[in-house]
């Protein structure tokens, strides 16, 4: 291996950080912004219309949403530190590798299709009974 791809190697994320979604899902992306000496984290919700690169060191991912009647796309490296994290929201049933046909759509034509499930409703719902679960063992012994 080379000089440069022991560099790409070594700045990929952990497999367990790697979020799991598809093209068709609706995310929220956390991304660390630096304005000047202050950092924040900025969420920019929407749809994922395509990914490139796979899982590799190279890999990025494309999120479209549609703010003030505009049309808003940012492509996000996948490995990057300044990506927080990626939660997915509702999961799209598309048929397509590439969205990009969203961008002549504008309303109602612009929707995906969900698999009938919301993921982050039930993630929502399993922290918080797993949390309850943890609290009574402790009350428990009082």
């Amino acid at each position: 291996m080379n000089a440069l791809e022991e560099l790409k190697q070594s700045q990929k994320k952990p497999d367990e950080k790697i979020p799991k979604f598809n093209v068709g899902d609706t995310v929220r992306v956390h991304f660390r912004i630096v304005e000047g000496e202050k950092e924040r984290i900025q969420v920019f919700e929407g749809v994922v219309i395509g990914r490139k690169g796979g899982e590799g060191p190279e890999a990025r991912f494309t999120v479209r949403r549609v703010a003030y009647g505009e049309g808003v796309e940012r492509v996000f490296p996948l490995h990057s530190p300044r990506v927080e994290k990626v939660v997915v929201t509702r999961e799209g049933k598309v048929r397509r590798a590439k969205l990009y046909y969203l961008r002549e759509r504008s309303g109602k034509a612009a929707r995906v299709k969900g698999k009938g499930r919301a993921v982050a409703a039930k993630d929502d719902a399993e922290a918080a009974a797993k949390a309850a679960s943890q609290e009574t063992p402790a009350e428990s012994q009082e």
